[in-house]
């Protein structure tokens, strides 16, 4: 490892007060809060509100939320802090900063690269679904409030009624859906209308580079808090607000023993914070090179964290209403089964002691202490009504955004604003992350490569061009399937692994202690030690039992995925054929790819580099005629010889070299002409 080290800093000091840089150019932040909102802004996205409430769902609330919080601590912020600090100082995109540490390791930043077109693919299909969502809001009632009637027998469609109209309108009338990822199917005009506008507006926030899309942040990442705090006091009037928020508080500790709850408090950990796909390096390499970016690892660490609570408490005070309402209905329909016993002349000893015929005086509490004592005895028609139980049904990604809270804003007075609301709060979230993932492919290419760099426009509109041609693949009526397949499998695994990588290059290749060098030169100030073992031992180590969690878990459970069945209407989980399980591995593959190619193309070079005499030596020789001894008229020792350097050092400048006590200058060419006339007058 040691012949991959960087023999150069990672920062170049011409004095104790300015960094000298050679790229003068470079665009940089206008302000310290517009870094900021880009850096938030790209972290928090739409899995802070469809997935981290999910998993604090299923996983011991409270207690999942200590695990998460420690493993933040130890983990996800050290290396938030690497790649900020190794993009700053070096002031270059992933696969610059990479490449400046080891020419060996360049493969890394073409890897977070891949990763980042993979994710932009799909992810910009959501911003579509958002949009057509926010197009229906603007209707009164919302075309998901009720079933649609068959026209030729005027009965509820039979797909909608077997199962919700919400869940009809999504699965029907928004992507049309097929039975199975097998059944490709058509195109949907309406949303391939809708990818075009997505990846038009991100073409044009993005045409100027941070200049225009740092604009943008100021709308995108501000908004999505404004109307969490909106929800938050709204559902906070709503009834079952506090049995939603007792839910997600309360701790089962039980979970801690649970390896697959660390695997995924460790996944959400990785990407919460947006590690490995390069953006975060492409963000701080346009900061000053004195910025303290320890200060920034920690506030976006905890603004992080502190979004995902709050959209928790928001998802958790609707899910609790929405769980109500569902056991309201059941005790009402339970009630109606017993008028009509009753009605019927029927007189049992266990007829409930509460008032029947009007159902809002009944509590839910009133109605199961009634069943708990008479439930052997009333047949098979009366059901239980839990809350909990509809609490412990968890949803999660488009099943919480595009069915369950759907379902819940059509119960709100003025139903179309607050789902316009809610959807126009998804599209900036997702816009705002989307912005950051294509900085991760844009910036890194404009550095590596000068003629991409001077036709910055013609890039980023062709990038947008292509990520939209071959997002038709989820478009079809079987995109769905395509897009839970990217979303779980493309970029999981691939950037484990990118992020294994940086920790070794810097930990290990370059050196933990030369890298708190390179930071002390930037912030004046020497970060605390434990920062080296945590890079060194305790992130590395959690990475590689991340990556063997994930390979293992994917090898003994195998990849399946949730389809919708029309006939049945209902979801069911299906294994994947053999043609989409290549599939799988040619996208983890293609990402991974570009790390051990760079490594072997590297050494490959190297050894040819060395067998062929390189312009460098040669002028080493001949400059070595140029030496002569300034202290005696003796031959030069010829024990002296010319050293050579490989092509990845830093090669020394000519000057004094002492062998023993003898000293050689190099001369200066007049002086090589009057040696030579001596030699000729005398002979020599």
């Amino acid at each position: 490892m040691e012949e991959g080290r960087s023999q150069t800093q990672l920062t170049a000091v011409d004095g104790p007060d300015e960094a000298a840089t050679d790229d003068g150019d470079r665009p940089a932040w206008d302000s310290k809060i517009q870094y900021v909102l880009a850096q938030v802004g790209f972290s928090v996205g739409l899995g802070n509100v469809w997935r981290f409430p999910y998993l604090c769902h299923q996983n011991g609330g409270g207690a999942f939320m200590l695990l998460y919080v420690f493993l933040l601590v130890v983990v996800g912020v050290p290396l938030f802090f690497m790649e900020l600090a190794a993009g700053q100082s070096i002031r270059q995109g992933s696969i610059g900063v990479w490449k400046h540490i080891s020419p060996k390791l360049g493969g890394i930043g073409y890897s977070s690269c891949m990763v980042c077109f993979y994710v932009a693919l799909y992810y910009n299909v959501i911003i579509a679904w958002s949009l057509f969502y926010m197009g229906n809001s603007f209707q009164y009632p919302l075309p998901w409030e009720k079933c649609p009637t068959n026209v030729t027998s005027n009965d509820t469609v039979k797909e909608c009624a077997g199962s919700s109209p919400t869940s009809y309108f999504w699965f029907r009338k928004a992507l049309n859906i097929t039975n199975s990822i097998e059944e490709s199917g058509e195109f949907n005009p309406i949303m391939t209308g809708c990818l075009l506008a997505a990846w038009a507006i991100v073409a044009l926030a993005m045409i100027k580079g941070i200049k225009s899309s740092a604009k943008v942040m100021y709308f995108s990442s501000i908004f999505p808090y404004v109307v969490l705090f909106i929800f938050l006091i709204r559902g906070l009037l709503l009834d079952g607000a506090l049995e939603g928020i007792t839910y997600m508080f309360y701790p089962k500790l039980e979970i801690w023993g649970n390896v697959q709850v660390w695997r995924q408090a460790a996944t959400q950990v990785f990407f919460a914070l947006g590690l490995g796909y390069g953006s975060v390096i492409a963000y701080s390499s346009y900061n000053p090179v004195h910025n303290n970016c320890h200060r920034d690892a920690l506030m976006v660490s905890c603004i992080n964290f502190m979004t995902s609570v709050l959209a928790s408490l928001v998802v958790f005070i609707v899910l609790g209403f929405r769980a109500k309402n569902i056991a309201l209905r059941c005790v009402a329909e339970n009630l109606s089964v017993l008028n009509l016993l009753a009605s019927s002349g029927s007189n049992q000893h266990w007829w409930p002691w509460f008032n029947m015929t009007d159902v809002s005086t009944v509590t839910l509490a009133e109605y199961r202490e009634w069943y708990h004592l008479y439930s052997s005895m009333v047949g098979p028609k009366i059901t239980d009504c839990s809350l909990e139980q509809e609490m412990n049904k968890g949803v999660e990604g488009t099943g919480l955004a595009f069915i369950a809270f759907t379902e819940v804003m059509a119960f709100f007075p003025a139903s179309p604003f607050w789902s316009a609301l809610f959807f126009l709060m998804l599209l900036n979230l997702g816009l705002s992350t989307m912005f950051g993932t294509m900085q991760g492919i844009l910036t890194p290419l404009m550095d590596n490569f000068s003629l991409l760099g001077h036709h910055r426009t013609l890039l980023t509109v062709s990038s947008c061009a292509l990520g939209f041609i071959i997002g038709l693949l989820f478009t079809q009526r079987s995109g769905n399937y395509f897009v839970t397949m990217f979303d779980d499998y493309s970029a999981t695994l691939p950037l484990v692994i990118v992020v294994i990588f940086e920790t070794i290059s810097v930990a290990w290749v370059y050196g933990t202690d030369r890298f708190l060098d390179d930071i002390e030169i930037m912030l004046k100030w020497r970060p605390p030690v434990v920062y080296k073992y945590l890079w060194k031992y305790v992130c590395l180590l959690a990475m590689v039992s991340l990556l063997a969690a994930s390979l293992l878990r994917m090898v003994f459970k195998g990849p399946t995925y949730t389809a919708w069945n029309q006939s049945t209407a209902s979801e069911m989980t299906l294994e994947y054929p053999g043609w989409a399980l290549a599939m799988i591995i040619m996208l983890i593959v293609f990402a991974s790819l570009p790390v051990p190619v760079s490594y072997i193309y590297s050494l490959v070079k190297n050894r040819w580099v060395r067998s062929t005499p390189s312009q460098v030596e040669v002028g080493q020789e001949m400059r070595r005629e140029l030496y002569t001894k300034c202290s005696s008229t003796e031959q030069p020792d010829s024990h002296f010889h010319p050293v050579h350097f490989r092509e990845d050092e830093v090669h020394p400048t000519p000057a004094f070299l002492s062998v023993g006590n003898e000293h050689y200058r190099l001369l200066s060419q007049e002086e090589d002409e009057e040696e030579e006339e001596e030699e000729q007058d005398t002979g020599v």
